[in-house]
């Protein structure tokens, strides 16, 4: 019997995930259903903030002022239109006073106060026709929404002689949050037809298609389930069901993609189901765990953020990565062992090219091994040897292209999100349109300024004067007093998170006083938010890195390739966030992509896309360099590796990638700004990584370092030897038919031994050259 059908040959993990498939996927099918239970209303107790710090002065301050001053920091605006008459009118005053007094009694409404109340000018609108009742919704994000849902119906629309409608952050922020759910619902249905379909192109089996998306399922209901729970004990934001949906498809696809593929290859090698499952694991299992490891880690990294929108996005990423690799590495060998060679089942591309007259010999052997994805794969290598004859050519060009891509960035200016995240026509954006160009001092767009402490009126009138003689202050109210505090209100000149506010904060927080000052507002949100990214910042790319570098180092060997593969992975960024800038931030295409441009970008965003997008490049960088590294431990031939690497994977990362941009496209057709923006961004990223990265910059590179990319010192070397992973031995049958596997267009290095293990010899060798 040979080595590839020997018993010896299954491992531990094979016979543990084998022995008792129907069990496996039953328990496997219950645990999925007490999932959905589980996760049930999840969407319901996330919410849709989170970009402040929750240790910034700012965030100190606002909490103090909500307590002390509620009226300061109101949360809920009702614009009066009082239609062709007056604000003034007689009628119009007595509607909007009962109004008025109809709020205040609302149970959880506190601090309500409007024009008709105060005469404040700010609270009237330039034109005359239309005011504000303002006041706080008292409670955290859930308890303010719920608040809202009961008695936003009663305010809203005709009364009388004035219409109403609702606005205010709480409103944006809930309706932002039904937006999400609803665009995510119409993404999933974009996604699984669609993904499918491309499923079916790649293995041409049906069935085979079908294993994919079953893990992916199972990675999603399985994040929902734990987020339910995570949202017990802390903040979540909605936004990160976008990413469980994005990254259960994706990374599910990809793993499956991997493991079928080679579970396939290893069938149509002769062996039979179980030892395919047992040479499957052992390669293409372990890569996949590396790959699950990586992107877990590039995720993990947010939460290093204090910011709760970055830290759910963690939170999401590392339980669906999980749960994705561990459904491809338990349930799906489990499957593949209750299928065996069925899972070639419905093969479509064969029906058809029967229909179309035949198809060439030795066809189905091809697909057996795996479609498009594997199959001769002579294309890919032509190409790799193409790249490789001119490598400082392709190296130079495609290395210069993809800064150039990413110098919009360079202008990139940081802000805040706002009502302008959501679609034209939803109210909440309507109602703080009216009030940011119809009314004078943009109400609720200004600053305040707390004062805690004993002090006189003269000594609070000396601080008023200090503040109001600061460069960029157009205004300033106040003191509004309570015991032992008081607090101004402060308008700065500009826009009301420009550069100019932002300053103002700055010089605000440096004003000398007898009593304690803090700062709060937009502006001063958005600097602390600036502060905590910036000081945080180094950590999280030196954790990523660090990281990235040692896993890499462990599949691998090498010292030259982990560094290699980071300065690579970040290079293919660039476009990412070059089109970010150019497009969001600049407003090119905005009309096309149906958004609205504030001139900046949201601080947090460009922190997720890096961290997504970096792990989603280690993905498919793991997936080439096992196969490199299978092949040069082989042979010890580098080129030939590099480029039998690139035959064996590139059309597979190139399905997975696609795939992937899929179901980013879907996420990013959302109506929300930034979610527009995370998806769309992050679907480029991915198609430059596959398509230009690792088909382009990867081979030529390699090809520059030549065999010196697998060097390594000896106490490394030792180390790795002990503690290193790899993609195992493969099967008998490629070491006995590899010499039959030639790279067109590329002559076999001479003096090279064909046998296992030569690659270790010939880098040992290059080591001591070095």
């Amino acid at each position: 019997m040979s080595e590839v059908n020997s018993p010896e040959r299954v491992g531990g993990w094979t016979r543990f995930v084998t022995a008792r498939p129907r069990l496996a996927l039953l328990a496997a099918l219950v645990i999925t259903a007490l999932a959905v239970f589980a996760g049930s209303g999840v969407a319901d107790r996330m919410g849709s903030g989170g970009w402040e710090d929750p240790d910034a002065e700012s965030t100190y301050t606002t909490k103090v002022l909500e307590r002390e001053f509620p009226a300061s920091q109101p949360n809920l605006m009702l614009l009066v239109d009082s239609g062709s008459a007056s604000v003034d009118d007689p009628a119009v005053a007595a509607e909007a006073a009962r109004l008025t007094e109809r709020l205040a009694g609302e149970k959880g409404i506190t601090g309500v106060g409007s024009y008709w109340q105060s005469g404040s000018p700010a609270l009237r609108s330039e034109d005359g026709h239309e005011a504000i009742v303002a006041a706080r919704i008292e409670g955290d994000e859930k308890a303010a929404g719920e608040i809202l849902d009961r008695i936003a119906p009663a305010f809203r629309g005709v009364h009388g002689p004035v219409e109403v409608s609702v606005g205010g952050p709480v409103a944006v922020r809930h309706e932002m949050q039904t937006i999400i759910q609803e665009d995510l619902l119409r993404a999933e249905l974009i996604a699984l037809p669609v993904t499918l379909v491309l499923l079916v192109m790649v293995f041409g089996s049906a069935i085979a298609a079908l294993l994919p998306l079953a893990v992916g399922i199972v990675a999603i209901l399985g994040t929902n389930a734990v987020l339910r729970g995570i949202t017990e004990f802390t903040d979540v934001s909605v936004f990160a069901q976008n990413l469980t949906t994005a990254l259960g498809l994706g990374l599910a696809i990809d793993y499956a993609l991997f493991i079928v593929r080679r579970f396939r290859e290893e069938l149509a090698a002769g062996a039979d189901t179980r030892t395919a499952i047992g040479a499957t694991l052992r390669t293409a299992g372990r890569t996949v765990l590396f790959s699950a490891l990586t992107v877990a880690v590039s995720l993990a990294a947010m939460m290093v953020f204090p910011q709760y929108f970055l830290r759910s996005f963690a939170y999401a990423g590392i339980a669906v990565v999980l749960l994705a690799a561990a459904a491809a590495l338990i349930l799906l060998p489990a499957a593949l062992m209750l299928l065996g060679p069925r899972v070639n089942s419905l093969d479509l591309r064969r029906l058809l090219r029967r229909r179309a007259g035949g198809k060439p010999a030795g066809a189905d052997a091809a697909d057996g091994a795996g479609g498009v994805s594997d199959g001769s794969g002579t294309g890919w290598a032509r190409f790799a040897v193409l790249v490789m004859r001119r490598a400082p050519v392709f190296a130079v060009v495609t290395t210069v292209g993809l800064v150039l891509l990413g110098l919009p960035f360079l202008g990139v200016k940081f802000g805040t999100a706002d009502d302008r995240q959501l679609p034209a026509t939803a109210e909440s954006r309507v109602v703080q349109e009216h009030i940011r160009d119809g009314f004078p001092g943009s109400p609720g767009g200004g600053l305040e300024v707390l004062a805690e402490g004993t002090a006189t009126p003269a000594q609070y009138a000396d601080f008023r004067t200090r503040i109001a003689a600061l460069p960029g202050v157009q205004r300033v109210d106040g003191p509004v007093t309570a015991d032992g505090a008081a607090y101004f209100g402060v308008l700065p000149e500009g826009e009301s998170v420009g550069q100019g506010a932002q300053q103002v904060v700055q010089d605000l927080r440096a004003v000398p006083a007898p009593f304690d000052t803090s700062v709060t507002g937009t502006a001063a949100v958005l600097v602390d938010s600036k502060d905590a990214i910036a000081d945080r910042m180094p950590w999280a790319v030196g954790i990523i890195a660090v990281v990235t570098l040692l896993l890499v180092f462990l599949l691998t060997g090498s010292v030259l390739i982990p560094i290699q593969a980071v300065v690579l992975n970040a290079l293919s960024l660039t476009a990412m966030f070059g089109a970010v800038v150019w497009v969001f931030q600049d407003g090119n295409l905005s009309g096309v992509l149906s958004f609205t441009s504030t001139g900046d970008i949201e601080t947090t965003l460009p922190v997720l896309m890096f961290c997504v997008a970096f792990g989603l490049s280690m993905d498919y960088g793991v997936f080439l360099l096992s196969r490199i590294k299978e092949e040069y431990d082989r042979t010890g031939d580098h080129e030939h590796s590099v480029a039998f690497g690139l035959r064996h994977t590139g059309g597979l990362i190139t399905a997975a990638a696609v795939i992937l941009a899929v179901v980013m496209v879907a996420i990013g057709t959302s109506r929300v700004t930034n979610t527009k923006m995370l998806g769309l961004g992050i679907a480029l990223a991915v198609l430059m990584d596959a398509m230009v990265v690792r088909s382009l910059l990867v081979p030529a590179v390699m090809k520059l370092m030549g065999r010196v990319t697998w060097w390594a010192p000896a106490p490394l070397r030792a180390f790795h030897q002990r503690f290193g992973l790899s993609e195992g031995e493969p099967a008998q049958t490629r070491c006995e038919d590899r010499d039959a596997e030639e790279i067109p267009g590329m002559p076999r290095t001479p003096g090279i031994p064909e046998t296992p293990g030569a690659g270790g010899q010939e880098r040992d060798k290059v080591t001591a050259e070095a």
